[in-house]
């Protein structure tokens, strides 16, 4: 059985539903990957090398935790395909509420249609970061306001930086 699980996400910044989701995907595989997608037609704030940085710092405790192999890389193709450069079997996705599950149980369906062999793993949000989102947190901060509550240190400082040269 194959036990490399593949994450994919913008993780643009990286959140602590993020981090709930990587540990908790830590404790089923023996190896987990975090696929940084970098979809040409999305406008990132954080640039793909300083999401790949901040993943590989924030997650080093799991990792160490755990004792698992957490690697991190990018991709601009399907998941599907880059889940298999990956060699992973399993495909997570973290669920915050109805509507994601709607939208990730259709992608989950296509991505089994395309890829047969890796199967598509829902991990519900922990009550604590279900409300986390990305795109709040680039809002939030934005207009000013504190988000600290939502991502790790070290992203709070790369969104910052970038909010700023915006």
């Amino acid at each position: 059985m194959n036990r490399t699980g593949f994450y994919p996400g913008s993780f643009d910044p990286v959140t602590y539903g993020h981090l709930d989701i990587i540990a908790r995907s830590a404790r089923l595989v023996e190896k987990l990957v975090l696929g940084v997608g970098t979809h040409p037609g999305k406008q990132s704030l954080l640039s793909e090398r300083t999401r790949v940085e901040l993943l590989e710092q924030v997650t080093k405790p799991i990792a160490e935790h755990t004792g698992i192999k957490i690697n991190v890389v990018t991709f601009a193709d399907l998941a599907v395909d880059a889940a298999r450069r990956a060699h992973a079997g399993l495909i997570i996705r973290g669920l915050r509420d109805a509507s994601d599950f709607d939208y990730e149980v259709q992608m989950g369906q296509m991505n089994g249609a395309l890829a047969p062999d890796i199967e598509t793993v829902f991990l519900a949000a922990s009550p604590a970061t279900r409300m986390i989102a990305s795109s709040l947190v680039k809002q939030i901060t934005k207009m000013g306001g504190d988000i600290t509550l939502f991502i790790p240190n070290e992203a709070q400082a790369a969104v910052a930086a970038a909010i700023k040269k915006s």
